[in-house]
């Protein structure tokens, strides 16, 4: 069940916490410039922890706009953001040089230990940072734009369309598991030495990363406002509610679908290209079809359908693993499930629908 928009009052004080909370999250790279002993100090790891949490409330704004507002439930976005994190690791990686253990001024290390003579084609260009921009964006765009045209246009939805992507999440995580696809295997990349000339273990890197997330957030959140406020927001919608209603008015609905579903992908990647360097790592396990279907759980718990929501979801869902993985590690799958569960019993329209007018 989709939120609806909450109105009037409701949605200017969402509005207002909005804007007070990107101030709130722009201020905590400077105060961790502050003295240790300072009360007002935030540390390295709330600094890093948040920094990862924006690009995962990026990747639920994309799903949400998929799912949310055009009916396309992906059970594959941790695929595209996989995409665009390994792209951003082949940057770093090419940006190692002889700085590596084996000292080979062009292959990674991997690439060394394994025999390689010279460095596959399909690296070449990763070395440039608006090359690798443009493949983070490109590649999960593509994949979306082949596995959509061929499920929309032969009319696949609801749980079959689910399926599918998920196959597709789980066969490229065995795809890149394989030491010959040239993607470093099952360690895949680690030890990056630095991005656009600035050394990556420093404050400075760590605030530079941190706000970039935070502006991606900013601009993929008026970018889906705009979209769903729009003409196309009201006919996806549509979609959503009626689709055979909507094609039997004479619109396009596979072009429709498609563009949404390519556009979040786009997200999704550019999500995963910023979250690598905050990490430091990018391996196989990020293709996960766990960490797509726990992205669909962020947008459920903060609210489908209303884009606040899928934000919301993602930061007090991640808060909450970050503090329970903690505290009872064991627990967390238990306590994910149990929170999807109560969410969907007691707040159907998400942790946002607490804000909404209660429907007469």
């Amino acid at each position: 069940m989709a939120s609806p928009a909450p109105a009037g009052a409701a949605r200017l004080t969402i509005r207002l916490v909005l804007i007070g909370a990107v101030l709130v999250l722009a201020l905590l790279p400077l105060l961790n410039r502050l003295p240790p002993d300072s009360a007002l100090y935030v540390s390295d790891f709330i600094v890093s922890i948040t920094g990862k949490w924006i690009t995962y409330a990026i990747l639920a704004l994309a799903i949400d706009l998929a799912w949310g507002y055009a009916g396309i439930l992906s059970l594959g976005h941790g695929a595209f953001f996989a995409l665009g994190g390994y792209a951003m690791g082949m940057h770093l990686m090419r940006l190692i040089g002889p700085r590596g253990v084996y000292g080979h001024p062009t292959l990674p290390d991997f690439m060394v230990f394994l025999g390689y003579k010279e460095l596959p084609w399909y690296w070449l260009g990763f070395d440039h940072f608006p090359f690798m921009v443009l493949m983070a964006m490109a590649v999960p765009g593509m994949l979306a734009l082949v596995v959509g045209y061929l499920a929309f246009r032969s009319r696949i939805t609801g749980v079959y369309l689910s399926i599918i992507t998920q196959a597709m999440t789980y066969a490229l995580m065995l795809a890149f598991f394989r030491n010959d696809m040239g993607f470093g295997g099952n360690n895949g990349f680690t030890d990056f030495k630095e991005l656009l000339g600035m050394p990556l273990n420093t404050d400075a890197a760590r605030a530079a990363l941190f706000y970039a997330s935070l502006a991606l957030l900013v601009v993929a959140f008026l970018v889906c406002t705009r979209i769903t406020q729009s003409k196309l927001g009201r006919v996806l919608v549509a979609i959503r509610d009626a689709e055979s209603r909507v094609r039997f008015l004479g619109y396009d609905v596979t072009q429709h679908k498609l563009f949404v579903f390519v556009l979040s992908a786009v997200l999704a990647g550019l999500a995963g290209a910023l979250y690598v360097p905050q990490v430091g790592i990018i391996n196989p396990g990020e293709f996960s079809p766990g960490n797509s279907i726990e992205a669909v759980i962020w947008v459920a718990v903060g609210g489908r359908g209303t884009l606040v929501g899928a934000v919301l979801g993602a930061f007090s869902v991640n808060a909450l693993k970050t503090w329970l993985t903690t505290v009872a590690p064991d627990l967390w799958l238990f306590a994910l499930g149990g929170l999807f569960v109560a969410v969907t019993l007691f707040l159907p329209r998400g942790l946002i629908g607490l804000f909404s007018k209660a429907p007469k």
